[in-house]
């Protein structure tokens, strides 16, 4: 196979790397380009905002979405900038014939611009020799400005419009690819800097006016065509919140978190400067804790300011943003409104600074980081337990300045209504409260946690979830201000005593935990551990046929060796179930755990009642005897041999349930008749 001589090599990098290097601009009116060449040579696709006059070239993700700002758009197909139409041609084969920038300002949509620039005396300059570039506003550009400002620019003996068109100018060729985000260039008029942003959506803005038609050359230059009059900006970010008004509220505030250097330093910063209303919105109290507290109040504001500058021109969609706070804020739009988290609430936008842009916002953005435990949780899915814990007289541990973590179960725990608040459920309300306010990604396996009610809460890290005790954490933390929010699928159940105690201690199990006391597990389970058992309830040992189950019970080797198969020597709590889990048994075979139809099922077998937690392990009640997969020969022996018999003989005694069942009894009668026969052995 033939290969191609290294300098065409070279020539093919050269040309990918020229494709890869275009500005976002320049890739987007190639998307419009290639959606609209079947119309012809030279022909773009835009966008059409039904209703308005506002037209986008179509980047790939808005041509399918056909929106804009989450308005339907129509497609159109336009000559791309540079060409025209020929008659009888199809598509747009001729370029547009190269003339001064005059000339170019009638030909490409800006001859109200042209006719300024011939009263105001600027068109022998833009006639003439020389490299200029002139963002040229539109035609619709001039016809809105108020009838005062456009009085105000023709009626100084021409002037003021001089100037003003002098500062939509600068004295060399620049083109959309030099137009880099975050540059300024300095215009004509006493070279005050007009502020350049490129943004990856292709839009590209000059002190916030949007770049409607661009790279329209002339013999003497540039003509880009823009959708705004722009004026000079000489004010810092600072220095606007200082002569505003509507902002002495934050005036106040931003002096007092020493913020003032930063917001007239050098840079490029986005400020939603909450106004005097935003304040007045929120609640005295909270107000008043806010500002109070220097690190609430300092977070509270660095969450009002992005770290770059951003024009309401460039949001034609939704995006993430970062603040100084170092969250994110949804900024988006809809139709002619921007968006904050998906609300309407800039009510004055694009005030153009010399470090920024300001946006005026007349809605407080408190973060989590400056909020209370309860002012989390009530404003999220674990609303109905904040009524508990207030129910239950602990609304002073999610509102102080007390460092906890709050396990909050979510809404849909509740769905049958609210549990009743006793002496009980207040004690096991504090066990849902953790000293220390941590955070989820720093938990680790086998943590101890401490509570409020003076319990320990361990920690299970799963590959799927991560648990605390039997309750999983159902959504990302929340970090407030001095308290964590954890919300977590379930109550709570903290553990009391060890798996045998738990066994002991409900009535299901009597012929359990007498046949592990048959089979000398007792110690097993006792002892400090990480258990999960699956354990057979007495109606699991009812349903076994009379001959096995004597037979059972009759082998204390074969007994012991089918209730290890029902204990893994880990805790896997049902939230770490999602996928088939497998655990190794401590008989040396495999259990399979998963979950079908919200229930958990151990070899196929569904789990009667789940996460029954003990200090040293998990319970789940099974209704059936699970037998090993490939049982092996088990000898057969005459007696159990174990002293735990004694045991045995106390446990039954206390099942009289369990005593009066014709099935079961005739297997107590021979275990108590083995019992005596061998007294003097113990």
């Amino acid at each position: 196979m033939a290969h191609p001589p290294p300098l065409l090599l070279l020539l093919i990098l050269a040309l990918g790397l020229a494709a890869a290097a275009k500005s976002p601009y320049q890739q987007v009116l190639q998307h419009s380009r290639l959606r609209g060449r079947q119309h012809g040579p030279n022909v773009c696709a835009v966008q059409k905002l039904i209703g308005t006059n506002r037209k986008y070239f179509t980047n790939c993700k808005q041509w399918y979405q056909r929106k804009i700002c989450g308005k339907s758009t129509v497609i159109s197909y336009e000559c791309c900038p540079g060409y025209e139409k020929v008659p009888g041609e199809k598509g747009c084969p001729a370029a547009l014939p190269l003339s001064n920038i005059y000339e170019t300002l009638g030909v490409v949509g800006s001859a109200t611009t042209q006719l300024y620039s011939d009263r105001s005396n600027l068109r022998p300059e833009i006639e003439g020799p020389g490299s200029f570039t002139i963002f040229a506003p539109s035609n619709e550009a001039w016809a809105s400005l108020s009838a005062e400002t456009l009085d105000s620019l023709v009626s100084n003996v021409n002037i003021e419009l001089l100037n003003a068109l002098r500062y939509h100018m600068v004295n060399r060729r620049v083109l959309t690819d030099d137009l880099k985000h975050g540059t300024t260039l300095n215009s004509m008029y006493q070279d005050l800097p007009i502020q350049i942003h490129h943004y990856p959506n292709g839009i590209v803005t000059v002190n916030c006016a949007r770049l409607l038609k661009a790279d329209h050359h002339a013999t003497n230059g540039v003509v880009h065509v823009i959708d705004k009059v722009i004026a000079t900006t000489t004010n810092s970010i600072q220095q606007i919140i200082e002569t505003e008004e509507s902002l002495e509220t934050l005036r106040a505030a931003v002096a007092a978190s020493d913020l003032n250097s930063l917001l007239e330093s050098e840079g490029q910063y986005t400020l939603l400067a909450p106004t005097n209303e935003a304040f007045e919105k929120i609640p005295r109290e909270t107000l008043n804790r806010i500002l109070g507290d220097p690190e609430a109040l300092r977070d509270l504001l660095n969450h009002h300011i992005l770290k770059s500058a951003m024009c309401a021109e460039a949001i034609i969609a939704g995006l993430t943003m970062e603040t100084l706070e170092g969250t994110t804020l949804d900024v988006g739009c809809s139709g002619e409104e921007l968006t904050l988290n998906g609300k309407p609430i800039i009510a004055n936008k694009d005030v153009l600074a010399t470090n920024g842009v300001v946006h005026f916002v007349n809605e407080l953005l408190i973060p989590d980081s400056a909020k209370t435990l309860f002012e989390l949780a009530q404003e999220s899915e674990v609303s109905k337990s904040t009524d508990l814990f207030r129910q239950a007289g602990l609304s002073s541990h999610l509102t102080g300045r007390e460092t906890v973590t709050l396990l909050a179960p979510v809404n849909d725990v509740f769905k049958d209504g609210l549990p009743v608040v006793d002496s009980n459920m207040k004690n096991l309300l504090l066990n849902h409260i953790v000293r220390d306010q941590l955070s989820s990604k720093y938990l680790y396996h086998g943590q101890k946690l401490q509570t409020l009610g003076d319990k320990e809460l361990r920690v299970f890290v799963y590959r799927n979830n991560l648990c605390i005790e039997n309750a999983c954490i159902a959504a990302h933390d929340k970090r407030g201000r001095f308290g964590t929010l954890f919300s977590v699928d379930k109550m709570l159940t903290p553990p009391s005593g060890s798996v045998m105690d738990v066994l002991k201690a409900d009535h299901r199990f009597s012929t359990l935990v007498a046949a592990i006391q048959s089979a000398g597990l007792t110690e097993n389970l006792n002892r400090p551990g990480t258990f999960t058992v699956f354990a057979p309830t007495n109606e699991a040992f009812r349903a076994m046929p009379q001959g096995e189950l004597n037979k059972l019970m009759g082998n204390a080797k074969e007994l012991a060796n089918i209730l290890k198969f029902h204990v893994a020597d880990e805790i896997l709590v049902s939230g770490a179930v999602g996928a088939l889990v497998r655990l190794k048994s401590m008989q040396g075979d495999k259990l399979e755990v998963s979950m079908k139809n919200n229930i958990v099922h151990v070899n196929k077998e569904p789990v009667a009642e789940s996460d029954i937690m003990a200090t040293n392990g998990v319970i789940y009640a099974v209704n059936s005897v699970l037998q090993p997969q490939a049982s092996r020969p088990q000898e057969r022996g005459d007696e159990p041999a174990d002293p735990a018999l004694e045991i045995f003989k106390q446990a039954s005694a206390l099942s009289k349930v369990s005593q009066r069942n014709p099935r079961l009894a005739p297997v107590y009668s021979r275990l108590l008749a083995r019992m005596k026969e061998n007294s003097g052995r113990f």
